[in-house]
């Protein structure tokens, strides 16, 4: 990695770190210059050099700005790249793929949002110096020409990396106009880099926060996804409560600030659910973020807001907000488009995140331990550390009380495992075994038999055909169905 703080770094010392990148694009800049182009690379690949990061990989994008226009993208292309897309073609980008590596290679250009646009409007430019003035920040403002890997450094981002903080390549103001989605961008480098935003920074995120109005769902989903997925996302989520950004984007989020919890009075909601983010993400396998997860662990409380009682003695209740913020979690995510899989997952999370507590010192019947697994299928594992993370205590010996007794709980769960197919319970008898004992066709009486075997399932676990059989016909009995040859 190169010493960002020793001013002897020169721009051969940063060649050489870029001398990484894969040959392919070496050979892509030299079909450009064959045809008359610059090409350079520029981005988060030529920031992530500097800071010692993980050198593109076969799978990686690699991005690219040159004076070439769209269509002669690719026409001086054809033959060199493997694959081609254009869905970006509109707004100046080129995709190409070779050898395994993806390629985005976009026309020097200047974009800026009509006030009621929510699409920006691209206009060409002739100069990369130009080009690098209009990106978000300085320390995405740097280039390197392929392939002579001439160093391009024109706005200080590398002493702005060295500094550890964020700036933009012209005023904040005029940076955020141009496309608003860049003040989510900001508490993401915040929370992937470190990067702390100027003063100057953080009061035009603020002042321009109502712009990210004309913002589409689709890419402030994106950008909120990303930050998500970040080491730190708890340091990008302050960041946008504070300066009232989540009140536009995640206002659930914001909501929850003063809010008294009523297991953990010396903290309000807010602050308890940033820390619960963090042990979360500590429960997580090294390497592997989970999204599911940490989205969770944000919105478990979000129903707290909405729920909250006074009760005698200066206490609060907040009862059944495990149901109202299932519900709020599918609203802001349906308004953000998040994919349906991604949001039935989270909102079952926030839904069984407080069952646990009726467990007592372990009062719960095997019945009871087969539901909480069977409810949350595949998420069991996510819910395991959603609730190991929703304590927050400060008192030590709750806290060890309240491990041991999930300790407790997830021995049973794993007793009940080794003993019948508790990860995908079912009833013993099929929807078609109930159809053809009692000569049944498809109908809501089917329905109601297979969920009678099911709650008995629950009850009794795994107990043979016969019996299972046996308790069918007596339920059938009980509710006057006719049994064939009875």
């Amino acid at each position: 990695m190169i010493s960002l703080d020793n001013p002897r770094d020169s721009a051969e010392r940063v060649v050489s770190e870029l001398l990484r990148v894969p040959p392919a694009a070496d050979d892509l800049g030299r079909v450009f210059a064959e045809h008359g182009h610059r090409l350079h690379l520029v981005g988060g690949s030529v920031r992530d050099s500097l800071l010692g990061r993980a050198a593109p990989g076969p799978a990686a994008d690699l991005d690219f700005a040159t004076d070439a226009r769209p269509e002669r993208v690719l026409e001086i292309t054809r033959g060199w790249a493997e694959a081609t897309w254009e869905a970006g073609i509109a707004f100046g980008t080129v995709g190409l793929a070779r050898r395994g590596l993806r390629f985005e290679i976009t026309t020097y250009r200047s974009e800026a949002y009509d006030r009621r646009s929510r699409n920006p409007a691209v206009t060409y430019g002739e100069s990369l110096e130009a080009d690098l003035s209009r990106r978000d920040f300085t320390v995405n403002a740097m280039a390197v020409s392929v392939p002579g890997h001439d160093f391009v450094d024109l706005f200080g981002g590398m002493a702005d990396l060295a500094r550890g903080v964020l700036r933009t390549p012209a005023s904040p103001e005029a940076s955020f106009d141009d496309d608003p989605l860049r003040i989510l961008r900001a508490a993401r480098f915040e929370a992937t880099l470190g990067l702390v935003p100027v003063p100057e920074l953080v009061a035009a995120m603020r002042s321009r926060a109502d712009r990210l109005a004309i913002v589409s769902p689709e890419r402030v989903r994106d950008e909120l996804r990303k930050l998500m997925l970040a080491p730190e996302p708890a340091a990008g989520l302050e960041r946008l409560v504070e300066i009232g950004v989540a009140e536009i984007v995640l206002p659930e989020v914001a909501a929850m600030r003063m809010e008294i919890d009523e297991h953990h009075q010396h903290k309000d909601v807010y602050a308890h659910t940033m820390t619960v983010l963090r042990q979360a993400i500590a429960l997580e396998e090294p390497g592997a973020p989970d999204e599911v997860l940490r989205w969770a662990a944000l919105l478990h409380d979000i129903g707290k807001p909405r729920t909250r009682r006074h009760i005698p003695g200066g206490r609060v209740s907040f009862h059944h907000h495990e149901v109202v913020g299932r519900d709020m979690t599918r609203r802001r995510l349906a308004a953000l488009h998040f994919p349906k899989d991604v949001t039935d997952a989270i909102c079952q999370l926030v839904f069984l995140h407080l069952r646990f507590h009726g467990y007592g010192s372990g009062e719960w019947t095997d019945a009871a331990v087969r539901r909480y697994v069977h409810d949350a299928g595949p998420q069991l594992s996510r819910l395991h550390k959603l609730v190991r993370s929703d304590c927050t205590t400060r008192n030590k010996r709750k806290a060890a009380m309240l491990a041991r007794t999930y300790d407790s709980l997830e021995e049973r769960i794993a007793d009940l495992a080794a003993s019948e197919e508790i990860a995908s319970i079912r009833p013993e008898l099929s929807g078609d075994d109930i159809m053809a004992l009692l000569g049944l066709s498809p109908s809501r009486l089917v329905g109601q038999a297979r969920a009678h075997m099911l709650e008995f399932r629950f009850e009794c676990g795994l107990v043979g055909r016969e019996a299972a059989e046996a308790e069918l016909m007596r339920w059938a009995r009980e509710h006057e169905v006719p049994i064939p040859g009875e």
